[in-house]
């Protein structure tokens, strides 16, 4: 007898999942492809037929739905920290006796160890038993909602498996792209004429930030999940090791090197182990999670303000070193006209990663460490990421001669220059090709403009075009339009629609933004922010001398130099002009100059505070119209306290500026203005 509709799309979803659990996070596949394919067919037409019967866990949510326009926010219900760093047996010693000071059961408590897994952190919201909500770690507090993102990675549990669970409950977990995986990504992008990824953590990363989810989809991206946050729920779980096999009988894939130690003598030892198995591993890895097993002992321990817990800290091994040769120096030109030298190197790989070419930060430093070209090299990668040379170990006779920095642009010929107290060179030419197109690029970034689509490739094609020259014709209809940008290949109409629209979306950021965006020498988004809300306007700030500018607090001689220099010149000048005749915003929001009880102040936060993270207290400072620095100067106002402070407590003392902890703060902002 046939099913009817809806029970036997109910029964499908069931043998679905159990047949993607069985072949992603068993793997025990027990399953056909292609009757895995027949059923899979079979809902989706199913739900096609009949849209009410189409699930939030339905497996067919997992190819990717119509592309998002934004994310939502999502605040996550406990902290997400992050693990502070052991580097040597010796300091994972000292963070047990640190504990043990506080908790002396700890001693006797054993630890859990866990692989520490390189990918990009999420928090997954399940309500009974369905996942509801996926999000990015974020700032710790909040993250972005990426749930459709998250629906396509394969070993995820859409519904979960058994019972037990909180009726509300967020599960922690590392998204990841296997080695395996992310090498053919890169050969489909390299086929494909676009460039590969960096690195695994970046391309997963990337991927749950898609608009696209269909996009993610194809990344092929995986997930290992290791805590849960239920506030107000009690897990009946008494250690670490119970609460990963709790994890699994539900459904969530926990990564399976994970053990415990009877003690940290132990745990040294069982390190060691992990140390020369996370080569072998088909995913990235940064050491290993070291945890107090006890869960009791957790909020016993508590943690470091909300940046880091007590109760688990990652044991970091040293970063892999190969030695290759370095064939040749070459120069990039940055978007302020900085020349930076970097090393093209015989290809090595390090850390799972082939490593061609690797900063060599300046000349200087050229000059000091005596890096020449055909020497053979020490190369790492800083942070697991970016390839730097260490050291020349092959100094033997015959070898090239001493470096030496340029003397023009390599790319315009301009005479570079110098200024003093900085190590740079760089280029004078603000219509050099090469400043150009990082400037673009830069102009176009997230954290400026935003404008989707924007990279090198395109930004470099648009110029090769002739449509632009700089970044004031990207507003201009009469070049950047759909007909000439269907001329360019790789260009449809989707596409140049999608870039067109992400063009004329950024016309509405803030003043703040559009300075930062402006790639002024020493501006970041911080001194932007400062500037914009001192003078408002546009207009006002480029009417401002230079003793005007250096008033404002936060903003250093540096600073104020390099923007009265960039509005004095002329190229600098008709720019902004054609920018305000675009139509771009040349305001800051009415409520980011509003006044407040903190207006013209400037904060230094060092240490950890009792109750606010970082970012927070920031919040809260620039809500109430003050400003924060990461340095004490005479023009600081007060530097906030909290445990542990740095040497800005000491240079605060010495230059008499005020210093007062967050309940000092908080009792000030509640002032009236």
């Amino acid at each position: 007898m046939k099913k009817a509709p809806a029970a036997r799309a109910a029964e499908l979803r069931r043998i679905l999942e159990r047949a993607n659990h069985a072949y992603y996070v068993l793997d025990k596949p027990d399953m056909s492809d292609a009757e895995f394919d027949r059923l899979f067919r079979e809902l989706q037409a199913l739900e096609d037929a009949h849209p009410d019967l189409r699930t939030s866990d339905s497996p067919t949510l997992r190819v990717g739905a119509e592309p998002a326009s934004a994310f939502g926010k999502h605040r996550h219900v406990v902290p997400m920290l992050s693990l502070a760093n052991a580097f040597s047996d010796a300091e994972l010693q000292e963070w047990e006796d640190r504990n043990a000071r506080l908790a002396p059961d700890v001693r006797g408590g054993g630890y859990a160890l866990e692989v520490k897994i390189d990918g990009a952190a999420v928090s997954l919201t399940y309500e009974g038993g369905v996942l509801t909500t996926g999000a990015t770690r974020g700032n710790g507090i909040e993250g972005e909602v990426v749930t459709g993102n998250l629906r396509t990675v394969l070993d995820l549990p859409l519904r979960l498996q058994g019972k037990g669970w909180p009726a509300k409950m967020e599960v922690r977990g590392e998204v990841y792209l296997s080695k395996s995986q992310f090498a053919r990504v890169n050969r489909e992008r390299e086929a494909a004429g676009e460039p590969p990824f960096a690195n695994p953590r970046n391309a997963a990363a990337g991927a749950l930030r898609q608009l696209d989810a269909r996009i993610t989809r194809a990344r092929g991206l995986r997930v290992f999940c290791f805590q849960i946050e239920a506030p107000g729920h009690k897990l009946s779980v008494d250690t670490q090791e119970e609460l990963l096999r709790r994890l699994r009988t539900w459904g969530f894939p926990v990564e399976p090197h994970h053990t415990v130690a009877a003690s940290l003598a132990e745990a040294t030892r069982e390190i060691a182990r992990f140390e020369t198995l996370l080569p072998t591993l088909d995913y990235e890895a940064d050491g290993v999670a070291v945890k107090v097993n006890k869960r009791a002992l957790w909020s016993e321990l508590g943690t470091v303000g909300n940046r880091e817990p007590r109760w688990s800290v990652a044991r970091k091994f040293a970063p892999e070193v190969q030695v290759t040769r370095l064939k040749e120096i070459q120069i990039n030109v940055g978007r302020t006209g900085t020349l930076n030298p970097f090393a093209v190197l015989e290809p090595v790989e390090i850390g799972g990663v082939t490593v061609s070419t690797a900063t060599l930060h300046n000349f200087d430093l050229v000059n000091a460490k005596d890096i020449r070209e055909d020497d053979d090299v020490e190369v790492t990668r800083a942070g697991e990421v970016i390839p730097q040379v260490l050291r020349v170990v092959a100094r033997e006779g015959g070898r090239r001669p001493p470096y030496q920095p340029p003397d023009q642009c390599p790319v315009c010929e301009s005479p570079v220059e110098r200024p003093a107290d900085e190590v740079a060179l760089y280029c004078p030419n603000v219509s050099c090709r090469a400043r150009i197109l990082e400037g673009i690029v830069h102009f176009a970034s997230r954290g400026a403009m935003d404008i989707r689509g924007l990279g090198y490739e395109r930004a470099r094609a648009l110029l090769d075009f002739k449509l632009i020259t700089d970044i004031a014709d990207l507003y201009d209809t009469a070049k950047v339009n759909p007909l000439h940008l269907l001329t360019i290949e790789g260009f449809a109409e989707k596409s140049a629609d999608q870039l067109l629209k992400a063009i004329a979306a950024s016309k509405t950021r803030p003043l703040s933004t559009l300075l930062f965006a402006l790639g002024i020498r020493h501006v970041g988004a911080q001194g932007a922010k400062l500037l914009a809300r001192h003078f408002g306007t546009m207009a006002k700030l480029r009417k401002a001398t230079l003793e005007q500018i250096s008033g404002v607090r936060g903003v250093g001689p540096a600073i104020a130099a390099a923007v009265a220099g960039f509005f004095r010149d002329t190229h600098n000048a008709r720019l902004v002009d054609r920018l305000t005749a675009f139509g771009l915003t040349t305001r800051e929001p009415r409520e980011a100059t509003a006044h407040g009880p903190l207006e013209g102040l400037t904060f230094v936060i060092t240490g950890t505070l009792p109750t606010l993270s970082r970012p927070e207290a920031t919040m809260v400072i620039e809500g109430a119209g003050g400003n924060v620095t990461d340095s004490v100067t005479r023009k600081t106002g007060a530097v906030v306290v909290g445990a542990d402070p740095g040497s800005k407590l000491e240079k605060a003392k010495a230059l008499g500026i005020e210093t007062i902890d967050e309940a000092e703060l908080l009792r000030r902002v509640e002032r009236k203005p």
